[in-house]
């Protein structure tokens, strides 16, 4: 097997040389600890954290410098947003309102939290997976303290209407998180601009390191700590900066918002060959999420009736081809994605689905090699299903 093709930038992205070029000189120069301030290699370190941070809130759009804040990951970011929030203002109530197909890291805070006191309303969605702003403002209650819900679904690509339920959230006096992990570098992202209170990101979904993250928390939001232990990030966060990945978040954050317009028609063109291409060679399959421009630029998932999710990846695998049947923080579960149950599909099909997210670096000559290898794998896949041999029976009767 020679051709390698990847398919997965919705799980991760490779780092660009310019990242890590950024990088380097916070592990070999600027080494110090931006929490020693008494002397001058400390402080060093602390002024260059400074820097990354302002630009950061730049970028986003941040209002102030001091509403950036660094975390490990996207996970601790959202976690922290969600069991933060609710326990700095748990004296006002107790509710929490989210939807159906959020992350894991979303859901598992939340069911976290029920076990602990709190009431959270998980919102449905509509068969592309929208979150209904009026359903959002029916849902509020009394004691309703957070509403969370995802800028874009990793899985199926659904764009949500933040800014709208944003407004909603403001007029109830409501603070409001959105998970934008899967955003940045596939849309524009602007914290002032959506109204949002909060919203978390991780730097390795656009081209930055693994194992660093952000969350925008406006000035006014109260937030409970989520790690204790020492007095960085202004006393919200203990844990020694990793100033190197910082750097890198930073710097991929400052490539992917020059670059966005020119990345997102990139990818749109090669998402749309890939969406005509099986659809046109493979017959009983299903389009998952929406079309056009409510769809992430980068987002391929079809679900292909009579064949598992797995074998399909295996099979693709052997071809040289990287590719995912949903979330790879559930990649070790054999359920079928909860965000395919919440559109509607039922457990057969769901399991049956397939993930394509291309990247800015992805070819024309990736996307055909992918519509000339996945049909007779799907076709082969059917041969072998006794599923798929009773329709077929069923049809010629």
């Amino acid at each position: 097997m020679n051709k390698s093709v990847y398919m997965d930038n919705n799980a991760t992205t490779s780092l660009k040389k310019e990242v890590l070029d950024a990088m380097i000189p916070y592990y070999t120069d600027i080494y110090g600890n931006a929490s020693s301030k008494f002397y001058a290699v400390g402080r060093e370190a602390e002024q260059a954290l400074y820097k990354l941070r302002e630009k950061a809130a730049k970028l986003l759009g941040a209002a102030n410098v001091n509403e950036i804040y660094f975390t490990a990951s996207g996970c601790e970011a959202d976690n922290w947003a969600i069991k933060g929030v609710a326990n700095a203002y748990k004296r006002k109530g107790n509710h929490i309102i989210t939807s159906k197909i959020e992350h894991h890291a979303i859901l598992g805070a939340c069911e976290y939290l029920e076990k602990h006191g709190f009431e959270v309303t998980y919102l449905d969605v509509d068969e592309y997976g929208k979150v209904s702003p009026e359903a959002v403002e029916a849902a509020i209650k009394d004691n309703t303290v957070l509403i969370s819900v995802m800028t874009a679904n990793n899985e199926i690509g659904t764009i949500e209407p933040i800014k709208e339920i944003a407004e909603i959230a403001k007029k109830h006096k409501i603070v409001f998180h959105t998970d934008a992990v899967q955003a940045i570098g596939h849309m524009p992202i602007n914290v002032q601009e959506l109204g949002v209170d909060m919203l978390s990101l991780s730097a390795h979904k656009f081209h930055g390191p693994k194992g660093v993250g952000l969350l925008y928390i406006k000035n006014g939001v109260r937030i409970d700590n989520l790690i204790h232990g020492g007095g960085q990030e202004r006393g919200k966060r203990a844990a020694t900066e990793n100033l190197a990945g910082i750097a890198g978040l930073v710097k991929a954050l400052e490539i992917a918002v020059e670059n966005l317009d020119k990345n997102v028609a990139v990818m749109r063109d090669k998402r749309d060959k890939l969406i005509k291409g099986i659809q046109e060679k493979i017959p009983y399959c299903r389009l998952n999420g929406p079309v056009g421009e409510d769809r992430l630029c980068n987002n391929v998932n079809f679900s292909f009736q009579y064949v598992e999710g797995e074998s399909i990846l295996m099979m693709l695998d052997m071809h040289g081809i990287a590719a995912s049947s949903g979330s790879a923080c559930a990649s070790g579960s054999l359920d079928p994605s909860h965000v395919l149950l919440a559109i509607g599909l039922p457990h057969e099909i769901a399991h049956g689905s397939l993930r394509l997210s291309v990247g800015e670096d992805t070819t024309d000559e990736d996307v055909n090699y992918v519509i000339e290898v996945l049909p007779p794998i799907i076709q082969r896949l059917r041969d072998m299903s006794p599923l798929y041999e009773d329709f077929l029976k069923g049809e010629n009767k």
